[in-house]
């Protein structure tokens, strides 16, 4: 593979600084996340691998070399990296709906996440499967506090089962509330960064937001409400059919799961496995499918969910041998 190369003439040598980073960190993660190799000598840069990804690398370099007046941030830098890696995709058109929150660039990376937020806004139910990373729990919060904001339900409910992989409720110390609370940390770091401290506890003490154990939920009816279903991969097909049943009217639902991580006893059949099959063909519920390329945190995750997927697919082929 021929190299490519790139120069920023005339240069800015302040400009090349930040663009760089201290110890050339910045140009480590263009690496990272788009697998190429670079070298520069000055304002002169060297860019190896697929010529596809060198392309996208230079085009960075110069997005970044635009920006860099100022010192760049990390996350600015990786968040932009991965947005850079979804530019002229077939769905990159795929507007993402503007959400009142904290956040105010608060938009979907890929454009599947764009296709999972117009989901959640057409559609009263939509399940979002895929790995970890991205996005399918902290977009669900946000589109259920810009509903809230937007007086479009009433109340937030956000529900998980209480089930760990080796751990059991009943070996945590406290009451109920304090045995469910470490479940649901993520959550709660969602509302937290989306609406702020002071906000999400007010909200508490009004019964706006509530959080449900799902062995709770039977029996209820939820109306006017934006109820999440937290890592559904571990909820039983019992508890998915209870749980799906409980909408009200003016409710909206998302059910999120990874169902490569189910942890519910061997032989025992994820709800969110079933529902795949069972709902598909029902109007008026959305599926979004999420992949490694849509993973939205540090580019080595990417990397870690493509390897254990491709081992996993080796030790099928060899128990099917």
């Amino acid at each position: 593979m021929k190299p490519s190369e790139i120069s920023f003439s005339p240069v800015d040598n302040h400009r090349l600084a930040n663009l760089c980073g201290a110890l050339d960190e910045n140009l480590r993660q263009i690496e990272t996340a788009l697998d190429v190799g670079i070298t520069r000598r000055g304002e002169h840069f060297t860019l190896t691998g697929a010529v596809d990804r060198t392309r996208v690398a230079a085009r960075v370099l110069c997005d970044f070399y635009e920006k860099a007046a100022d010192p760049l941030s990390l996350d600015a830098i990786q968040l932009a990296l991965i947005e850079a890696g979804h530019k002229g995709a077939a769905h990159a058109a795929v507007p993402s709906p503007a959400l009142i929150t904290l956040k105010k660039d608060l938009h979907g990376r890929t454009p599947r996440q764009n296709e999972y937020l117009l989901n959640i806004q057409k559609h009263d139910i939509t399940f979002s499967i895929g790995p970890a990373g991205t996005g399918k729990t902290y977009l669900a919060v946000a589109c259920a506090v810009d509903a809230l904001e937007r007086d479009a339900v009433q109340r937030i409910i956000l529900v998980r089962p209480a089930v760990e992989a080796g751990e059991r409720l009943g070996f945590l110390p406290g009451d109920m509330a304090q045995k469910v609370d470490p479940y649901l940390r993520p959550l709660y770091d969602a509302l937290y960064d989306l609406m702020g401290y002071d906000k999400v506890a007010k909200m508490f003490e009004r019964q706006a937001i509530e959080i449900a154990p799902l062995a709770f939920m039977r029996g209820r009816t939820l109306n006017h409400a934006f109820i999440i279903l937290d890592e559904a991969q571990n909820t039983t097909r019992e508890q998915m059919k209870m749980f799906l049943t409980r909408i009200g009217f003016g409710s909206k639902a998302v059910i999120t799961g990874d169902v490569t991580q189910v942890d519910l006893p061997k032989g025992q059949i994820s709800g969110l496995v079933e529902a795949q099959a069972v709902l598909k063909k029902v109007r008026g519920i959305a599926f979004t499918f999420f992949d490694s390329t849509d993973v939205v945190r540090h580019p080595l995750v990417q990397r870690i969910v493509n390897a254990y997927d491709k081992h996993g697919k080796t030790d099928k082929r060899r128990g099917d041998e």
